[in-house]
């Protein structure tokens, strides 16, 4: 028996019995336009409409789409309207737990289902990037040859994780993060849709900002959050949802933190200055308030990478990597895994030497341009790879480096104006005692004048 994604079974007992089922799924939309969020993807004549059939006639018929997105974002809700709008065959497969012999078996029932009905077949495919490179190979002549619509999801970056052939045959459609207006408008269809709470509780205005923290983007989180947080009030004889009650439910205290207020922006700023005084425990306090309450994973990491040349610099070379691949690989999982991610980087640049020579030798440079000293490039240091340069004196007596022993020639590089100009001023911290000793050496030979 082929696997569905939702049988009749589990369809007739949640008619029977809403309730049985999970607020998440109760509340899922049944048509496209009950979608929330992802209106860039359902416009009229989108790859997604016309899945269900909306000018999906013709020889040019819906392409094979794959979704990728953070969790909750709809990825599974889009795969269940389709299923539930289109009269095509729809199935279901994980790829947690199948394999090849599950996707022919499919395939091999597509064909039959088209050549001996006339039916078409989608076939939504959840965790594509677990798929090894074999698995997804096998997808392949079916997509191809349009025996099925393919419906793939993933929450990995699918340059790095589904093959180029299936790329190549399939619309990449993006799922951006829910935004908090967006879990509200959820949130408020739940508790008064039929489907949902029926107006059994209420939910305070302090009780629903916490909610939408600890959503963090994510609609099932929201969802499994307050039902269980309904529940609770009820179970207490209460008709509203106090903040205490939420707290209690989901074990999680309310971070007073505002994303969008000045507690987003003087946590930021703890966190930095605790990494730039060395305090790795206050650091991964500030970082643990910013996860907690939500932020936006990429933004931490952008101020880390701010950081490590901002306070570390040269002291540690291997700081901006960290950062830079913390960022790489944070917005490749999402949370809650970039937790890990972030926490490694903040205890790698908070323990790193300080230096920060970088930041003050840019910014002496900029203040000079600023201030209108520049002056002309040395004429042997101008461009002579065009007809008629050497005869204005471009290029003519510049000494290439390579050519002598030491590798350094002792010639003017700065305009007149800034010729014993420093701006470089190395610490001894760490690794950037070399570059010390590095400039000296280098500003000996290069016959400059102390200034």
């Amino acid at each position: 028996m082929e696997p569905d994604l939702f049988t009749a079974a589990a369809e007739e007992r949640q008619e029977k019995d809403p309730s049985s089922s999970p607020l998440a799924v109760r509340m899922r939309p049944r048509t496209l336009d009950e979608v929330v969020g992802q209106q860039h993807l359902l416009k009229p004549g989108s790859p997604l409409r016309r899945l269900v059939g909306e000018g999906a006639s013709g020889p040019a018929g819906p392409s094979s789409v794959i979704l990728w997105g953070p969790p909750g974002t709809g990825k599974t809700t889009l795969a269940y309207v389709v299923s539930k709008a289109t009269n095509k065959r729809f199935v279901e497969l994980s790829a947690i737990t199948a394999g090849v012999k599950e996707v022919r078996a499919v395939i091999d029932g597509a064909r039959r289902a088209t050549g001996g009905f006339g039916k078409e077949t989608v076939l939504f495919l959840d965790e594509i990037h677990r798929f090894s490179k074999a698995q997804q190979d096998s997808l392949l002549p079916a997509v191809e040859n349009r025996w099925v619509t393919l419906i793939a999801a993933t929450t990995e970056n699918p340059y790095f994780s589904v093959i180029s052939p299936l790329l190549s045959r399939s619309l990449l459609l993006t799922l951006e993060p829910l935004t908090d207006d967006d879990i509200r408008s959820l949130i408020e269809r739940a508790l008064s849709d039929e489907r949902g709470l029926k107006d059994a509780v209420t939910l305070p205005e302090d009780t629903e900002a916490h909610l939408l923290r600890i959503a963090g983007g994510d609609a099932r989180r929201a969802l499994t959050a307050l039902e269980a947080a309904a529940g609770a009030a009820l179970d207490k004889g209460e008709t509203e949802i106090g903040l205490t009650t939420l707290e209690e439910t989901v074990d999680r205290a309310a971070v007073k933190y505002d994303r969008d207020g000045d507690q987003h922006y003087d946590v930021a700023s703890a966190l930095i200055k605790s990494i730039r005084g060395s305090d790795v425990d206050a650091a991964l306090h500030y970082l643990a308030r910013m996860i907690e309450a939500g932020e936006d994973p990429r933004f931490i990491a952008r101020r880390l990478m701010i950081s490590a040349s901002e306070d570390i610099g040269l002291a540690d070379p291997n700081a901006l990597p960290i950062a830079v691949a913390a960022a790489q690989a944070v917005a490749m999982i999402g949370f809650p895994e970039a937790a890990l991610t972030l926490s490694h980087a903040t205890i790698a640049l908070a323990l790193a030497p300080k230096s920060n020579s970088a930041t003050s030798a840019i910014g002496a440079a900029m203040e000079d341009v600023r201030k209108g000293l520049a002056g002309s490039v040395p004429p042997h240091l101008r461009d002579g790879h065009y007809k008629g340069a050497a005869k204005l004196g471009h290029a003519q007596g510049y000494v290439y480096p390579h050519d002598l022993a030491e590798g350094i020639a002792e010639q003017q590089y700065a305009p007149d104006a800034l010729k014993d100009r420093e701006y470089y001023t190395p610490t001894r911290h760490g690794a950037e005692a070399r570059y010390a000793d590095a400039v000296e050496w280098t500003r000996k030979h290069l016959g400059r004048k102390r200034s």
